[in-house]
């Protein structure tokens, strides 16, 4: 049997959860896209965005994705993985991008799994 240990990667990391509204703009584009793209360029190890069906932000207002009430300003999050060191760098990197909105860190164990061979 294998060794599960040495079939993946395993280090510390830090979660970055930028949260916004699927309006926010930066620059002509959409502010998530900008976001993701300069976490790209930034070198950080991941980025993947998430349109929530529900949510409600700083102004209590509810955003709904149901039919009746249909929206095209549902929330959106923004997940990013990368070292304490990177993102912190990251947060100065968008601070001039964010127009409200708000972020979480955290600390994490990232398991990092190989590609298996064709």
């Amino acid at each position: 049997m294998n060794d599960p240990a040495s079939t993946y990667s395993e280090h510390d990391a830090t979660h970055l959860r930028i949260f916004l509204s699927e309006r926010d703009r930066w620059e002509h584009q959409s502010l998530f896209e900008a976001i993701v793209m300069k976490a790209r360029d930034a070198g950080l190890a991941g980025a993947t965005v998430l349109r929530g069906p529900l949510g409600f932000g700083a102004s209590g207002k509810i955003q709904t994705a149901k039919i009746l009430q249909l929206s095209d300003n549902l929330p959106v999050v923004i997940e990013i993985i990368g070292s304490e060191l990177m993102v912190r760098a990251f947060l100065e990197t968008i601070s001039g991008m964010m127009d409200g909105g708000m972020v979480t860190i955290h600390p994490v164990r990232a398991i990092q799994f190989p590609k298996r061979p064709k």
